[in-house]
């Protein structure tokens, strides 16, 4: 098993940056494909992004591509989310995820294991 624990949000004004990061504990991270998702209220949680076990492919959703990017550093056993020109429309709760085999196109809730308890992401305009 994995525990994934998110920090990094807060609040921020529109064309601003956000890195969040995603701490694991527990066995071999390097062995989980990882993801991040977002919740804004009355909505569903989506995913907008997610990368391999090796770090080598990575996934991102239209409403956040070229503006976010995903890395992560297995030696730390972090997964990083940089959120870069940021609009309101982005805030949400957001929520590192993982799984013990690919997340390339896997984009929904239940495809994934194990969750973290997410971190507030505020974007004023």
């Amino acid at each position: 098993q994995v525990q994934l624990v998110e920090s990094g949000g807060g609040l921020v004004q529109a064309g601003g940056s956000l890195r969040l990061f995603c701490a694991a504990s527990g066995r071999a991270f390097s062995s989980y494909g990882v993801a991040w998702f977002r919740q804004a209220p009355g909505k569903e949680r989506e995913c907008v992004a997610s990368i391999s076990r090796s770090g080598s492919s990575t996934y991102y959703a239209d409403s956040v591509k070229g503006r976010f990017t995903i890395s992560r550093d297995n030696a730390k056993n972090t997964v990083y989310l940089q959120m870069n020109s940021l609009k309101p429309e982005d805030t949400a709760a957001y929520y590192c995820a993982a799984r013990s085999r690919g997340v390339i196109g896997y984009v929904h809730v239940l495809q994934y294991d194990y969750w973290g308890q997410g971190t507030q992401v505020t974007v004023s305009s």
